[in-house]
């Protein structure tokens, strides 16, 4: 959930765990910021996927357009105001619940604090090793490319 997010988007991992061929992307070149870093994010493409909250008794599907990137990150997707829009939900984030309406009632999406701790220990994790090998790589450009040989 972001709900300071302008899009909603999906890693590519997601959509080949879910088997979708990557023929079904449709062609974007618009680029976003704010997903890496200083970086802008070119997504490979955009794709509608059916989106269901809910259960059998009280369940809703809506049609989302997802910006697909290539970035790996420990999340499957991410929701922002597109999909809140579409779907009338409303986030607590302190409580990490969505709530939206349903044909028999109000739909209450929701986590266990645990899981979200883990999410952002994978997520710490992986940022870690991206910036130490970032500070290796330019380690290695300030080195001596031949090592000095040794004096008796």
């Amino acid at each position: 959930m972001d709900g300071g997010s302008g899009l909603n988007i999906m890693y590519i991992k997601t959509l080949d765990e879910m088997g979708i061929d990557r023929t079904n992307l449709r062609p974007i070149r618009a680029p976003f910021h704010g997903v890496m870093p200083v970086k802008q994010a070119i997504p490979l493409g955009q794709i509608d996927m059916p989106v269901t909250f809910g259960d059998q008794s009280n369940y809703r599907t809506e049609t989302l357009t997802f910006d697909v990137v290539g970035i790996h990150r420990t999340f499957h997707a991410i929701l922002g105001r597109p999909c809140y829009v579409k779907f009338m939900a409303v986030p607590n984030y302190t409580y990490l619940k969505l709530k939206m309406p349903g044909p028999r009632g109000v739909i209450t999406v929701g986590t266990s604090f645990y899981r979200a701790y883990e999410c952002e220990v994978k997520c710490y994790g992986h940022a870690t090793a991206v910036i130490a090998s970032k500070e290796l790589a330019t380690l290695r450009g300030r080195s001596p490319k031949k090592r000095p040989t040794q004096r008796n």
